[in-house]
Order: structure tokens, then sequence, then C-alpha cells
């Protein structure tokens, strides 16, 4: 499992706080990064959020994603 995360998401997004609970409860840590100040991460992510990153890897899961396709992801090489 990577050492690293990042959850990219925005204040007021339903979608970003079940993203964050699940990982919660799964007991993931990861680093959230709201991308409402920064133009660049808006035009990256704006219509994909939340957008779970590794940072070992560098992949991404957009959301929908559940337990069973997140452990699957977290568990690539």
């Amino acid at each position: 499992m990577p050492d690293k995360l990042k959850l990219y998401g925005s204040e007021y997004c339903h979608l970003c706080d079940e993203a964050g609970a699940l990982l919660g409860l799964l007991g993931i840590d990861a680093e959230y990064v709201d991308i409402a100040a920064d133009d660049e991460l808006i035009d990256l992510y704006g219509t994909r959020i939340p957008v779970l990153q590794r940072m070992d890897t560098g992949m991404e899961l957009d959301w929908p994603f559940g337990a069973d396709g997140l452990t699957e992801f977290l568990h690539k090489p």
C-alpha cells in the first residue's frame, strides 16, 4: 500500500465528503487538497472530484469508487 495519498476535492462537494468518509471507515489516511484556490487544479480536477492520487506512482482514481475498487487501486504495483 502506498505511503502517501492525496484526495483532491472542494469544500462544498458532498461527493468529496463521501469519499473522505469511506477512506476514514477503511482507516486510510490521505492529505486533503482543496482545489478551489488553485486555477491549475481546477482545470485538472474541477469536473472529476473527488479524485484520489497515489503519490508513489501518480495513478489516480476518480469517483465513484467503493471499498473494493479502492482496495484494488491501493494494492496495484
